[in-house]
């Protein structure tokens, strides 16, 4: 006999279940391995950047990242990617970095505080409608989508060691 069940009220239960319930589709509508990235057309943040339609880069291998000024991790992982961005740039591999900044300027102070400029696209998703229609949570999260746009890794978060996971995963698909 638990005593669990008797300490939790009828209510109770039904507000998990309803809570449950609303968020599911949510989770269950995240955008995984296998699944086919959703189209975006975003400006560019700085005046070098051009407005970036993903569509547009299909037959690429493209690194999509979220990233914000505010997220201690993407000081690092932006001019990492970057490395492997000059690296494999002339393979076919494209990196398009998505901010949420509001105001743009704070994700323009971020950029110009780097050691080396990125030499890949920024660009801005104002609104957060591409970052909820990928169903980002956590910043960085980065989506790696093959030539024919479907999502081949999802990578939450950024610690030392990631980036070569994401060569790793970067390579076959540019012998593809």
């Amino acid at each position: 006999m638990t005593v669990l069940p008797a300490l939790i009220s009828k209510p109770i239960l039904a507000a998990c279940a309803m809570a449950l319930a609303l968020l599911a589709p949510a989770i269950a509508s995240a955008v995984e391995e296998g699944d086919r990235a959703p189209d975006f057309t975003l400006p560019g943040v700085r005046a070098s950047d051009p407005d970036i339609q993903l569509s547009d880069l299909q037959g690429k291998i493209v690194y999509v990242d979220f990233w914000a000024s505010w997220c201690l991790p993407c000081l690092r992982s932006l001019p990492q990617v970057n490395g492997l961005y000059e690296q494999y740039r002339d393979q076919g591999f494209e990196v398009v970095a998505i901010t949420i900044d509001d105001p743009v300027a704070d994700a323009t102070e971020f950029l110009d505080d780097l050691e080396v400029p990125l030499a890949y696209a920024v660009v801005l998703d104002a609104t957060a409608d591409v970052m909820d229609q990928y169903r980002v949570v956590g910043m960085p999260t980065s989506f790696l989508i093959d030539r024919d746009g479907v999502v081949r890794k999802v990578h939450k978060g950024f610690r030392e060691g990631d980036t070569e996971l994401l060569e790793a995963s970067l390579v076959p698909l540019l012998a593809e």
